[in-house]
């Protein structure tokens, strides 16, 4: 088995396109990037720990690659705005993606050329590419929001999917 981290802004809204493919074993949200250990949820809001919002994937490399995960995540982001994803604003909602090995990175760095190139957005794309830190898993009332908060994720999700859905349709 392998990890993935990467982090799109509300980590509520990462998991499920994840969650849904075949050879992806566990998709947790949580905080990472920072400087703080162990982090609460008021702790990363308040801008003071450097962490971002993210989740931790782990999954078959056998049945779902990473290149396969970068794509996935290119589609559920905003690659061209560094300050935030949709209606969450703040370095707590910056993207990234964080890579555990060369290759990993490799793959992402390649990802983000060609999606520069292909002429999709007119903006640069400044998604981030770092090393993996430390990830902490987020409070139980985190975990699987798509599923334990529909009506609040579907509110909380509407300006990310029209993006979504103008742009990567």
């Amino acid at each position: 088995m392998e990890r993935a981290i990467f982090a799109g802004g509300c980590f509520w809204c990462m998991v499920q396109p994840f969650e849904e493919q075949e050879g992806i074993l566990s998709v947790r949200s949580g905080y990472t990037g920072g400087h703080v250990p162990n982090p609460t949820y008021e702790q990363v809001c308040s801008h003071t720990t450097g962490h971002t919002e993210a989740v931790e994937i782990i999954f078959d490399p056998d049945k779902i690659s990473f290149a396969q995960l970068v794509e996935i995540y290119w589609a559920q982001t905003d690659p061209t705005d560094a300050f935030g994803q949709f209606e969450d604003r703040g370095d707590n909602y910056r993207p990234v993606i964080f890579y555990f090995d060369e290759k990993q990175r490799e793959i992402a760095e390649r990802s983000k050329e060609a999606l520069q190139n292909s002429g999709r957005f007119d903006k640069p794309i400044v998604t981030q590419i770092e090393p993996a830190q430390p990830f902490y898993v987020a409070e139980d009332y985190h975990q699987d929001f798509y599923k334990t908060n529909p009506l609040r994720y579907a509110m909380s999700s509407a300006t990310r999917h029209t993006f979504l859905e103008e742009n990567w349709q």
